[in-house]
C-alpha cells in the first residue's frame, strides 16, 4: 500500500512550496508559479496529477533508459530488501551484490579491472579527484595536482563536482572552488567555431589542452576530464578530430584521461560507453544514471589496471568512501538493469535501428524558421533556437525563448529540456518508431507555439 496520500494539484503545490526546496531552482519564482506534479509513469510516458499524458523526451534526467514500470527491476529490489537490505563495504567487509556487479561492469569495459561504488555521479566525480591525487602521491609525484576540465562541462553538484564543472554562474555563486582545477574551452563548433571547418575546430580546441599543460607545467598537471558528449551543457557533440587528439596529448604528457560517462555510459551513443564510441582509452570512468536506469541511486568509478595496480600495489589506507558505497539493493537493481539492456539488445537497437531513425526524423526540424541547427548522435538530440537562421543570430537571453519553448512542451504532451535557447532530448531507449514520430511532431508544434509567443 502506498504511503502517499491522495491530494489534488493545488494541495500538492501548496505543500511543495511550504516544505520542499528543489534542485537548480529559483525558489521565489517557483513559489509563484507552483510546481508540476508528476504522479505516475509507464513505458516512455509520465502522467501529471491532472491526468495529462506526457512523452518523456529526457528519460527522467538522462537516466530511465529501459523505460518506466519495469517489474524486473522492482522485483530485484524487493528480493534484495528481504534478503540483505543494507550492509556497508567498510572495515574489510563486502557482500555478493557489490562483488558480482563489479565483475559484470569490468566485463563490459575491457581494460578496467576495479570499481569504486558511490551513491551518485556527483560523488563519483568527487572520488575521481581524490583518486587522481592519491595516484600521483603513490607515484612519488605529489606536485601533480592540477586537473584540467572544460568550460560548460558538467560533472555534478557537490563541491568537487561543481568545481570540475565549467558553469560560470555556479562558480560565481559558490564564491570559491576546489583548488588546482582549471578549465579550457569546449568543442562547441556551432556556437563558437563556424569560421573554420569542424575538423579544424576540433583540433584547435583539443590543442588548448596542450597549451594549458605547457603553461601550467607538465610536472604539475595530473589529469584531463571531459564528457564524451557534453550533456547538461547543451548536447555538445565534438568534431571527429577532437577526442583522438585529446588522447594523443594525454599520452604524450603522461597525464590521466578521465571520461565522465554519467550520461553517455550504458548505451546512449549506441556503444556501452562514450569512450568506446570515440575509440579512446581512459584511465578512469565515473558512471551513474543509466547503471540502474534511475530506479535507485547508484554511481561509481571504473578504474583501469594502470591506476588500480598503483592504488593496490602500495600500502596505506585510501581515506575515502560513503555509507551507501555498493548498496546491495542498488547493486541488485543495476544487475537486473544490465540484464534487460543485454537481453533486449537495447544498445544495439540504438546503433542500428531507433538511433538512426531518431536522427533522421530530428533532422527535419532544421526546416523550422526558429531552428538554426539540429545535431544528434545515438539517442541524444539538440535543437538550436535562433532569431535569424541565415546569420545564426541568437535571441536576447533575457527573452528566455528556450524556457518558453520548454513550457509549451510540457503543456502539449512532451518533455524537452532547455539549456539557454538550446532544446535537448535524451529519450528512453525503448521508444518505437511511432513514438519517435510523435516526439518530433509534438516538437514541431511547440516550436510553432514558441515562434508565435516570441512574435507576440
Amino acid at each position: 500500500m502506498s504511503q502517499v496520500p491522495q491530494r489534488n494539484r493545488a494541495e500538492w503545490q501548496q505543500l511543495d512550496s511550504q516544505h520542499h526546496l528543489h534542485p537548480f531552482t529559483d525558489f521565489k519564482d517557483l513559489a509563484k508559479k507552483g510546481s508540476r506534479i508528476i504522479t505516475r509513469a509507464e513505458g516512455a510516458y509520465i502522467w501529471d496529477v491532472d491526468g495529462n499524458k506526457i512523452l518523456d523526451g529526457m528519460a527522467g534526467l538522462w537516466c530511465v533508459n529501459v523505460g518506466y514500470g519495469r517489474k524486473e527491476l522492482a522485483d530485484a529490489a524487493y528480493q534484495q530488501l528481504m534478503e540483505l537490505p543494507y550492509y556497508n563495504n567498510f572495515f574489510q567487509t563486502s557482500h555478493p551484490p557489490a562483488i558480482e556487479l563489479s565483475r559484470q561492469l569490468t566485463e563490459l569495459a575491457p581494460g578496467f579491472d576495479q570499481v569504486f561504488f558511490t551513491g551518485s555521479g556527483s560523488e563519483a566525480n568527487d572520488t575521481v579527484i581524490r583518486m587522481i591525487w592519491r595516484y600521483w602521491q603513490l607515484k612519488d609525484q605529489p606536485n601533480r595536482r592540477v586537473i584540467i576540465s572544460r568550460k560548460n562541462g558538467y560533472h555534478g553538484s557537490t563541491l568537487g563536482g561543481a568545481s570540475l564543472g565549467g558553469f560560470e554562474a555556479v562558480h560565481k555563486q559558490m564564491g570559491a572552488t576546489v583548488p588546482d582545477i582549471t578549465h579550457i574551452n569546449q568543442p562547441y563548433w556551432y556556437g563558437e567555431g563556424q569560421d573554420i571547418s569542424p575538423e579544424e575546430f576540433g583540433l584547435a580546441r583539443a590543442n588548448e589542452l596542450r597549451e594549458a599543460i605547457e603553461r601550467i607545467g607538465p610536472d604539475k598537471v595530473a589529469a584531463f576530464i571531459g564528457e564524451p558528449i557534453q550533456g547538461a551543457g547543451g548536447v555538445i557533440i565534438p568534431p571527429s578530430t577532437y577526442w583522438p587528439e585529446i588522447q594523443k596529448i594525454c599520452d604524450e604528457y603522461g597525464i590521466l584521461l578521465v571520461t565522465d560517462e554519467v550520461i553517455c555510459g550504458f548505451g546512449r551513443t549506441g556503444k556501452w560507453f562514450g569512450a568506446e564510441y570515440y575509440g579512446i582509452k581512459p584511465d578512469l570512468m565515473p558512471v551513474a544514471k543509466g547503471i540502474t536506469s534511475g530506479y535507485v541511486p547508484l554511481g561509481g568509478v571504473m578504474v583501469s589496471h594502470k591506476v588500480s595496480e598503483v592504488l593496490m600495489g602500495e600500502a596505506g589506507e585510501f581515506y575515502h568512501g560513503f555509507t551507501y558505497s555498493g548498496h546491495p539493493v542498488a547493486c541488485s537493481v543495476a544487475m537486473a538493469n544490465l540484464k534487460i539492456l543485454k537481453e533486449e539488445k537495447l544498445v544495439e537497437r540504438i546503433a542500428e535501428d531507433v538511433g538512426p531513425y531518431l536522427q533522421q526524423k530530428l533532422a527535419g526540424l532544421k526546416d523550422h524558421p526558429l531552428v538554426g541547427e539540429v545535431r544528434g548522435l545515438g539517442f541524444f538530440g539538440a535543437i538550436e533556437l535562433v532569431k535569424d537562421k541565415a546569420s545564426h543570430t541568437r535571441f536576447d537571453s533575457a527573452q528566455g525563448v528556450g524556457t518558453q519553448c520548454r513550457d509549451h512542451c510540457f503543456s502539449n504532451g512532451i518533455v524537452m529540456r532547455a539549456v539557454g535557447d538550446t532544446m535537448i532530448i535524451a529519450p528512453p531507449f525503448i521508444l518505437t518508431h511511432a513514438q519517435i514520430d510523435e516526439l518530433v511532431e509534438k516538437a514541431w508544434k511547440c516550436l510553432d507555439l514558441t515562434q508565435a509567443s516570441v512574435k507576440g
